[in-house]
């Protein structure tokens, strides 16, 4: 535990009695965990043992403002690439400053508000509902020091048509900041929310937590898109719980960072529950980016499906590992796991370690994985046709990920992420 990471910093951050409450005890906790290294399976393959935290600090009360205090005005550029959307909250630093909602929808109970401010009794009991069942060193660095966050709730019955947003800015040289979205749909409930991450070029350490809770027969399209600088390290956890015939879309979208590592989890605790994971990454210069993804069954007639599609060049490098769980509950599962990867120049590398447990009886379950370069042959075919090399690399790039991209929840978005790749590839090109 480093000097800057204290009690009293803790206790500092304010807000509510009960969040207080909840950084002291994880404040606690913190003297005691173990902080992984390498040597650990599910740390195998990352640059852990490269982060140094004594690096970092908490940001003080006083860099925050007080909870409550709206210092941005709204969601600028971001927002406005989104598309329509029925809300939005703009978190810095950790701390939500800004929030806005469909009137309409706010007369239906729907909220998009603060943690530290939402005038809603269930934050304080539905927090850590997720996120606790999977607690890491670096969840419990994060209830620590969670200065707030964002909460979308979405009552039994009620369907939003438009995403809502949830707009993440991390900022500071040696800060470290501490994001919480939690998103809980209730009983037959139907939503879309945006999770985006940015940061400039600074170092910068983002310990992120998001929960999504799907009650029975709800229905949630979320997705998640990483854009931070080349020095920010960013370790996220995304945790859902899935209940009975409630179906769960999560699409991960990972472009920057220096390090940047998600670890995206889904547990169908009900009958006949669902969950499909989506993620293009694409990594360039010195980046890394590690996913670790759960499928966790724990009922009879559940489905879930992974596909993870990425690309690295340069010298990036990629790592994803995927348990796919079937526990005895879960007779009649059906699960699926593919990973892709193209490995676009010699100094670059991608891990893929798919893995299958499985404790129940009358299952489907299937993984496969691969690592190579484009195809010679594809290439061959557009370059017979006049096609450029570079153009043709290009094309095919894009048409690998864009099964992925077809499937994004907020399609406003998919032109800008397309147009990401591109820049990617064109600098790379410069650099050679």
């Amino acid at each position: 535990m480093t000097a800057a990471f204290t009690a009293d910093a803790a206790r500092a951050l304010g807000g509510p009695e009960w969040l207080v409450r909840r950084r002291l005890s994880a404040v606690e906790r913190l003297a005691e965990v173990a902080w992984p290294t390498p040597s650990e399976e599910i740390w195998r393959y990352s640059r852990i043992d490269q982060l140094d935290l004594d690096r970092y600090r908490p940001f003080a009360p006083e860099e925050l403002g007080a909870p409550g205090d709206e210092r941005a005005p709204g969601g600028g550029p971001w927002a406005a690439e989104a598309g329509k959307h029925a809300g939005m909250i703009v978190v810095r630093d950790g701390r939500v400053v800004h929030h806005e909602l469909d009137p309409a929808l706010e007369a239906k109970g729907v909220r998009a508000c603060g943690i530290a401010t939402c005038e809603d009794d269930q934050v304080s009991t539905l927090m850590g509902r997720a996120s606790g069942a999977s607690e890491d060193a670096f969840t419990v660095l994060h209830d620590a020091f969670v200065a707030g966050g964002a909460f979308v709730h979405v009552p039994a019955g009620v369907v939003v048509e438009d995403p809502i947003l949830v707009l993440h800015w991390c900022e500071g040289d040696a800060r470290a900041s501490f994001p919480h979205t939690l998103v809980a749909l209730g009983e037959g409930a139907e939503a879309t929310v945006l999770d985006r991450f940015g940061s400039p070029q600074t170092d910068h350490l983002v310990d992120a937590v998001t929960e999504l809770l799907v009650d029975d027969n709800a229905h949630l399209r979320y997705l998640t898109v990483q854009e931070h600088g080349t020095r920010t390290w960013h370790l996220g956890l995304l945790r859902a719980h899935v209940g009975r015939d409630a179906t769960l879309r999560t699409s991960a979208v990972a472009l920057g960072g220096d390090y940047a590592r998600l670890r995206s989890e889904a547990l169908l605790t009900g009958q006949g529950a669902e969950s499909d994971q989506l993620a293009v990454y694409f990594g360039d210069g010195q980046q890394m980016l590690d996913f670790r993804t759960l499928q966790d069954h724990d009922a009879p007639n559940t489905r879930s499906d992974l596909l993870f599609k990425g690309a690295v060049e340069d010298e990036a490098r990629s790592v994803y590992s995927g348990l796919v769980h079937l526990r005895p509950a879960a007779k009649k599962a059906n699960a699926s796991q593919t990973n892709r990867n193209l490995v676009l120049t010699e100094g670059a590398s991608a891990e893929s370690i798919p893995n299958l447990e499985i404790e129940a009886n009358d299952v489907r379950c299937s993984h496969a994985s691969t690592v190579g370069p484009i195809d010679d042959e594809q290439l061959y075919y557009l370059e017979s046709r006049g096609i450029r090399p570079e153009e043709a690399e290009r094309l095919i790039v894009l048409g690998f990920f864009d099964d992925v991209f077809e499937r994004l929840p907020v399609g406003a978005l998919t032109r800008g992420l397309r147009r990401s790749v591109v820049d990617k590839l064109e600098h790379a090109r410069a650099r050679r």
